[in-house]
């Protein structure tokens, strides 16, 4: 571990331990955070990440340990108290309210009044919009929260921070749901925030953004602290013998597979915006898929990624045209059971909301979408039901110690493994995966990449949208770039590069 130097540290962290139901998250973890710097955590799911910093923001309030602030030791009731102190934190799981606008929740306990007492909506929709343009999110103030795209709402929490006076901002995975665009945007902001005094925490899985916006790192594991330094002075390879205890390789190896029979054909794609009927969500987009292959879709946030594969799986018929062919049969794809029976799956962006019923067993999610063959004269047979389950997290390796545990008990990387569970349990031909790495661990990832490539070299067909460029490029057979709701951009996995991706997400049209 390396030593610190005479630099005062804004934030310290002395002796933490913390425990739930006898089980610890925390032993006995210390650490130094500084002013004007970016201080990176990092270590797998589960390592205590996100535990340390509730404690640190007021949202765990019972630990073992200290933390001072300024040298002065804090103990925050609550986040409120964090907050009025200077420490903000942007939580991995938004912490917003979906049916408040994004002015409510932006300003929420922190709202502006007119002479009478009245709120003043219109200096906070003024403040709001210059807030969310220096993000370049051109989104009307007024729209609920719950109409907007996981990646928008990501930056309005983003934003939320960014109105506060903040001492120490810890940011917990905020680049997990937006696109190499709007990174670039939020690391230019912090390097801002650095040069007044702001000492920023951040969390992240993706190990190649932190040699860019990081100065030091902080390891984790099980736990425990396991490494700090520069991050100058270490490497990839290092970070993750310390995340994990020991020497890993990236065992991730796309399989080539020979040209196959076409599974998949779209023709002239449209989805019109329900909230505007003149707007385009999707225009005139085609593209085809064959059996064993992987085509990945880019395109920055609000271009029609996820949409496109929303208008696949019928889940706004009303607003959907075009023509849609499965091994060279037309389909008529009315709703979501139409789209299932026709061999479709789609494993969502956002898997805690979209993906899973948390409170719900590891046995009862996997069979959601298949409960008829889980069932007797329609009754479900718990016996079925975790046999079906067994077989998946065996087939996927599910980290889980029984199938009767609650899936908001698993890390990420488990949860979305139970996601994807659920649908092959329907035995697709054609899997669209929106996002199928978004916050999990590098070692989880490979996992996830390895899967991904054993069932196309199976023969099915997968669609894979993606804000990791890397990610695209690793595990794509082809790729078609969207931009503003249209293809602009159709490469080979040999013609393909992150430039001339990145370039034909930025234009208007083909």
């Amino acid at each position: 571990m390396e030593k610190k130097t005479d630099q005062k540290a804004v934030l310290e962290i002395q002796h933490i331990s913390k425990d739930f139901s006898g089980v610890y998250a925390l032993k006995n973890v210390n650490m130094q955070i500084f002013a004007g710097e970016v201080t990176a955590i990092i270590g797998e799911n589960g390592a205590g990440k996100s535990t340390l910093m509730k404690i640190v923001s007021g949202v765990h309030t019972e630990f073992e340990g200290d933390v001072f602030l300024n040298n002065e030791k804090i103990d925050f009731k609550n986040p409120k108290q964090a907050a009025d102190k200077g420490i903000v934190i942007i939580h991995q799981e938004l912490n917003l309210i979906p049916h408040l606008s994004v002015a409510e929740n932006l300003f929420l306990g922190q709202e502006i009044t007119n002479k009478m007492g009245l709120l003043d909506y219109s200096t906070m929709h003024k403040k709001t919009s210059a807030l969310l343009g220096k993000l370049q999110l051109e989104i009307n103030p007024a729209t609920p929260l719950y109409q907007l795209r996981i990646g928008q709402q990501q930056l309005v929490e983003i934003a939320r921070a960014l109105l506060l006076e903040s001492k120490v901002l810890i940011m917990d995975e905020p680049t997990s749901a937006i696109s190499d665009h709007e990174v670039e945007l939020l690391f230019k902001i912090i390097n801002d925030l650095k040069k007044k005094g702001v000492a920023i925490v951040y969390i992240s899985h993706k190990l190649n953004e932190l040699f860019n916006i990081a100065d030091r790192f902080e390891v984790l594991r099980d736990g425990e602290n396991a490494g700090s330094g520069k991050m100058r002075n270490t490497n990839h390879d290092k970070l993750i013998q310390m995340m994990v205890g020991r020497d890993i390789t990236d065992n991730f190896k796309k399989e080539q597979t020979s040209d196959r029979k076409e599974i998949l054909k779209v023709e002239n794609l449209n989805f019109i915006n329900p909230e505007n009927k003149k707007d385009f969500l999707v225009q005139d987009v085609s593209f085809n898929l064959k059996k064993g292959k992987i085509l990945g879709i880019c395109g920055l946030m609000g271009a029609g990624r996820t949409e496109v594969l929303e208008a696949i799986f019928g889940l706004f018929p009303k607003y959907v045209s075009g023509e849609i062919y499965i091994e060279g049969e037309k389909q008529k794809i009315k709703n979501v059971r139409a789209a299932i029976s026709a061999g479709i799956a789609l494993v969502p962006e956002d898997r805690k909301l979209q993906g899973l019923i948390l409170n719900m067993d590891v046995a009862k999610n996997t069979s959601l979408a298949k409960l008829s063959e889980v069932s007797n004269l329609g009754f479900i047979s718990k016996k079925k039901e975790e046999k079906l389950s067994n077989e998946f997290r065996n087939k996927l390796k599910t980290q889980v110690p029984s199938e009767k545990i609650e899936v908001e008990k698993l890390s990420g990387g488990n949860q979305q493994k139970v996601v994807i569970a659920k649908w092959l349990a329907t035995n697709p031909k054609i899997l669209l995966l929106d996002e199928p790495t978004r916050g999990i661990d590098v070692g989880a990832k490979t996992e996830i990449y390895n899967l991904i490539n054993r069932l196309a070299s199976q023969g099915m067909g997968i669609i894979m949208v993606s804000s990791e460029l890397p990610e695209i490029l690793a595990l794509s057979d082809n790729i078609i770039v969207l931009s503003e709701s249209k293809l602009t951009g159709r490469f080979t996995r040999e013609e393909a590069t992150e430039e001339k991706i990145m370039k034909a997400a930025l234009i208007e049209k083909l």
